[in-house]
């Protein structure tokens, strides 16, 4: 079986990872090609264009970047529809805005297409079920309440639970981590994660920058771990910091200045084990940070036209994971406005501070992680054999 595949991120890549084992249960020789991360490239996937590239988020953001990612799109679709090259399935990993418009060609083309994860049509933009339904046979969904929306709309779902939810355990090893990384039983430790896409970046180091200097202020010595996952995040992090942290405004490894930042590399399953608690930008990493049963405060900014139009579109009560999936506020979420430093280290401090609310959270999230989990390789090849059956 030779399978086209595009993942557009991180989490897709670790979701991709996933799907290549399934398969690969059932098909040991599958090929995979397409756009695929680090972790599917190690399986042996073949990545015809980096994944960074489809890695943007927001309306002003994608318009600047819309040339290339049709010219990427245009590549990907030429190659599929070659002879040679014509996979036996194609499956995109999130990213609907890239994924969707090729697949359509390539349904109609007669090639079996697959989403693996649902667009979130439960959040905004219910419209593009229509779409969806042209575009692809069936969709992998990674969440118990898409079913009914979707099937209502006539378009196959199949359970495949969230991957992550089977990779975590339900009990970390805080100590062990700590204890390999130096931190002592009794620091203060506090993860940051501003997210991977330099768009992100550029909105939310200098927020999380100011609110570290603020909490530290508050509760004296902090060890703020950045599990960014590359030189070039780490770079621009370093560069957005400077002249934020107070002391002389240096950053190194180990660093000195007034405020600590230690960053470990692709490491954040390890760092949420290691934290106290968590600031952490919307998107997987909440879901990530709730199932290793980490307090976290969630924050997110936009630029201002991006975030009006998002606000005119959006259904959905919550933007973090964990809210939506147990549909209530477990987990603070400071947006736009509200994302400001005084306010996201109050919250982050409260949650330091008062074990009731700590243990009301960590309750919640196992609850949260028993309903996630869900027989993936069972879920996929069901999917393959819809899509793959004669029509």
């Amino acid at each position: 079986m030779h399978v086209g595949v595009v993942a557009g991120e991180a989490s897709g890549d670790a979701l991709g990872e996933s799907l290549i084992q399934a398969i690969r249960s059932r098909y040991p020789a599958a090929t995979f090609e397409g756009i695929a991360g680090p972790r599917m490239q190690a399986l042996g996937a073949r990545s015809l264009f980096s994944m960074e590239t489809l890695s943007v988020r927001g309306y002003v953001e994608v318009l600047r970047a819309l040339p290339r990612l049709l010219w990427i799109r245009r590549g990907l679709r030429h190659r599929f529809l070659q002879a040679a090259t014509r996979p036996d399935l194609f499956v995109g990993i999130d990213a609907p805005d890239f994924n969707l418009g090729l697949a359509r060609t390539l349904k109609q083309a007669g090639i079996p297409t697959l989403q693996m994860v649902a667009p979130t049509v439960w959040a905004w933009r219910a419209n593009r079920l229509p779409l969806i339904r042209e575009s692809v046979h069936g969709v992998l969904s990674i969440f118990p309440f898409e079913r009914p929306l979707f099937e209502q709309a006539g378009i196959p779902l199949f359970d495949i639970g969230h991957p992550l939810a089977w990779q975590i355990p339900e009990q970390g090893d805080r100590a062990g981590v700590r204890a390999r990384w130096g931190l002592a039983p009794e620091a203060v430790v506090v993860a940051l994660l501003p997210g991977s896409r330099r768009s992100e970046l550029d909105f939310h180091v200098p927020l999380f920058v100011d609110t570290a200097r603020q909490l530290q202020a508050q509760l004296g010595a902090v060890q703020f771990l950045v599990p960014l996952l590359g030189s070039e995040a780490i770079q621009r992090f370093c560069q957005l910091a400077k002249g934020r942290l107070g002391a002389d405004d240096t950053l190194s490894l180990p660093a000195q200045p007034l405020v600590k930042f230690r960053f470990l590399p692709g490491q954040a399953h390890a760092v949420f084990q290691a934290a106290d608690v968590a600031l952490v930008a919307s998107g997987t990493a909440t879901l990530e940070a709730a199932l290793w049963k980490c307090p976290l405060v969630i924050t997110y900014r936009l630029s201002p036209l991006t975030a009006w139009m998002v606000r005119r579109r959006v259904v959905s009560r919550f933007v973090g994971l964990p809210n939506i999936i147990l549909d209530r506020a477990v987990v603070p979420e400071l947006l736009q406005e509200q994302a400001t430093a005084p306010a996201l280290a109050t919250a982050l401090a409260h949650l330091l501070h008062n074990a009731p609310a700590r243990q009301a959270m960590v309750s919640a999230f196992a609850t949260l992680h028993a309903r996630l989990r869900a027989d993936t390789n069972a879920g996929v090849l069901q999917a393959l054999d819809w899509v793959c059956a004669p029509r």
